[in-house]
């Protein structure tokens, strides 16, 4: 299908000879190698919490940092601080971004989270209609893939418990960056006690009502779309129907 435009999106352009080194000290992923790739990352507090997530790659002389537009202000000033001596700036760019899940067109790269996902072009010219047929929701609750502002919250969400191991977000093997310690602590213990998974519902109810299991929280609800959702759960409270708001909500473990 012909690609649409991903208007909520800010692009920076980062470059100076320090660039990639800059930011293989600060994000989740590594960036050693962004030729003809995409590299979905995040960047933590130094207590491991998600402050944004975006795509990297490179482009002629420079890193384009594709990221929601409600938090590319604040994601520019973290890094401006953690700038220090390297050389880099960063800057806003005019670029378009054009996304979808059928053929992609010449210069487009697949969506590094998962092969549903379809594929993103950055060009300087005007990218596809504004809106397409695909259903992205419909999508993200199946494969349950967190959306920035919605199941990943600043401050709050840790990014294992987000699923990042799953949707190529980090890497264990690449050294350190902020937040690092208490994300490998994380991994390592036996299992995480409570994460994203996508639901059955029947019902609906608003994004962040409260999931009860047998009267005692077990959860929050977040997208909804053709009977099923993503919530974030307490897994030991998670056996039985719950309820969120009106709605019935059922987990099957696997």
């Amino acid at each position: 299908m012909q690609g649409e435009a991903a208007p909520d999106r800010t692009v920076f352009r980062i470059t100076g000879a320090d660039r990639q080194h800059f930011l293989q000290g600060l994000v989740t992923n590594d960036v050693s190698s962004l030729d003809g790739r995409l590299v979905y990352a995040a960047l933590l507090t130094p207590q491991g919490k998600y402050l944004a997530d975006f795509f990297l790659t490179s482009q002629d002389d420079a890193i384009l940092l594709d990221v929601k537009s409600d938090l590319a202000g604040d994601l520019a000033r973290r890094l401006t601080m953690y700038r220090l001596r390297a050389k880099v700036a960063i800057e806003p760019s005019d670029l378009t971004i054009t996304r979808g899940t059928g053929t992609p067109p010449d210069g487009a790269l697949p969506d590094p989270r998962h092969p549903s996902l379809g594929w993103r072009a950055y060009t300087g010219e005007g990218g596809g209609a504004g809106a397409g047929e695909t259903d992205w929701e419909a999508l993200r609750v199946a494969q349950c893939i967190p959306e920035t502002g919605i199941e990943l919250i600043p401050d709050e969400t840790f990014i294992l418990e987000a699923g990042f191991d799953r949707l190529n977000g980090v890497d264990f093997r690449k050294g350190c960056y902020v937040g690092q310690e208490v994300t490998a602590r994380m991994r390592h213990k036996t299992e995480l006690r409570k994460g994203l998974v996508t639901v059955e519902i029947t019902g609906q109810a608003p994004v962040g009502t409260e999931i009860l299991a047998d009267g005692k929280p077990a959860g929050t609800l977040f997208t909804q779309a053709g009977g099923r959702a993503i919530a974030h759960l307490r897994f030991d409270r998670a056996t039985v129907p719950m309820r969120a708001g009106d709605a019935t909500v059922t987990w099957k473990d696997g």
